[in-house]
């Protein structure tokens, strides 16, 4: 296990009811709060006007940023950040879900900084100080409710990037399973997909591969996401299912179960970003297409946590290495098609004939994640993959 330093600074406040808790943990870091939400959502659940009443309690003023989009969008950013520095406010409140959560810290970075909030996405500009994020999470999937990073696409440039550091982190985070409730069938799907994205990119790529708790931990997370979601599926009123998954999609992204297994990538994100940037696809929609591909790319390469994600996972025993890899894939993409989530680019509509220019967007990604293995003719290959 590599040496590391684990700092997580976000404060969790987790169960049923928890959002009435909003008013006095926002006016503990600011008088006058920027609200960053999605469509609509949350005024058809009454959670707008709940939080709106807990806010004037505690004597906290509001300026409204709704709009936030299913893949945020840097021009909304924009707005915020102009918004937020008008009106002088002192920290941002994200009602929503990852969207929402990663509009409203990028919102808070570029309120702190003379530059462009996209420099900051590119590398241009150096992140120093961001105004406090408070959130209420309304769809777990992302992890971004306790993690110090954002992604938005650019929608001149179709490219989706993401960037953070220390000041983005959350300071609370209010998490209640209760407001899970009514997310469709297909979201929930979505969402597994993405918290278990975010806990196969280290297992699968750390630089120190002798990490066996935290191997035990990622499969375990794993086995309880799929769990989980195939009892919320079976009854989407199953409140400990839906707390279950909601703490798991939390652990998955916040450091924890990366910590110790050195450098690591993300290549199934590089690969699906160009997806959802350019179609519009759901994040985890695009993810559950990406992975398989990589999977069958990395056991091609020798990679023997693929093997090892086999026979932990999906208790393949027998045959090759080769083979148990194989159906560990096809095993992952069966669930995958269980639970309601594309596999190929057919089933989400994306075109076969755009490889070379999908390929060339994630090749932008890859240098810029320093991923310098992946050139373009490989990221083709992985796609052709996903027809």
């Amino acid at each position: 296990m590599n040496s590391f330093v684990f700092h997580n600074p976000t404060k969790i406040i987790f169960g049923r009811d928890t959002a009435s808790q909003v008013g006095e943990e926002t006016a503990a870091w600011a008088a006058k709060v920027l609200l960053v939400y999605g469509q609509s959502s949350i005024k058809q659940s009454g959670l707008y006007d709940r939080t709106l009443a807990a806010l004037k309690k505690a004597g906290v003023a509001v300026v409204e940023h709704g709009g936030v989009r299913p893949n945020p969008v840097l021009s909304h950013v924009r707005e915020g950040v102009k918004r937020a520095k008008s009106e002088k406010v002192e920290a941002v409140l994200a009602v929503g879900g990852g969207s929402v959560l990663d509009s409203a810290k990028a919102i808070a970075a570029g309120a702190r900084t003379d530059a462009d909030v996209w420099d900051l996405f590119i590398g241009k500009a150096k992140l120093e100080a961001a105004l406090p994020v408070i959130d209420i999470l309304t769809v777990p999937a992302t992890g971004s409710e306790m993690n110090g990073s954002a992604v938005v696409t650019n929608e001149e440039t179709r490219q989706k990037y993401g960037f953070g550091g220390a000041p983005m982190y959350p300071k609370v985070s209010i998490l209640d399973p209760a407001l899970t409730l009514t997310i469709p069938r297909d979201y929930s799907a979505y969402a597994a997909v993405d918290a278990i994205s975010h806990l196969l990119e280290g297992y699968f790529t750390g630089a120190d591969e002798g990490v066996p708790l935290q191997d035990r931990l990622v499969e375990s997370t794993v086995r309880t996401i799929m769990e989980s979601i195939e009892a919320i599926q079976k009854n989407p009123k199953d409140y400990e299912a839906r707390a279950t998954f909601m703490w798991c999609a939390t652990l998955a992204w916040n450091g924890l179960l990366t910590a110790g297994i050195g450098g690591f990538g993300a290549p199934s994100h590089m690969l699906e970003h160009p997806l959802s940037a350019l179609y519009d696809i759901p994040h985890g929609a695009g993810l559950s297409i990406t992975i398989p591909a990589w999977m069958k790319y990395a056991a091609g390469k020798g990679n023997r946590k693929v093997v090892q994600f086999a026979e932990r996972i999906f208790g393949i025993t027998a045959g090759s290495p080769a083979d148990k890899a194989r159906k560990g894939i096809e095993a992952l993409e069966a669930w995958f098609r269980k639970i309601g989530s594309p596999v190929r680019f057919g089933e989400a509509e994306i075109p076969a004939g755009d490889i070379p220019k999908i390929a060339a967007l994630a090749r932008d990604l890859a240098e810029a994640w320093a991923l310098n293995d992946y050139s373009e003719q490989i990221i083709a290959g992985i796609y052709r993959d996903c027809v």
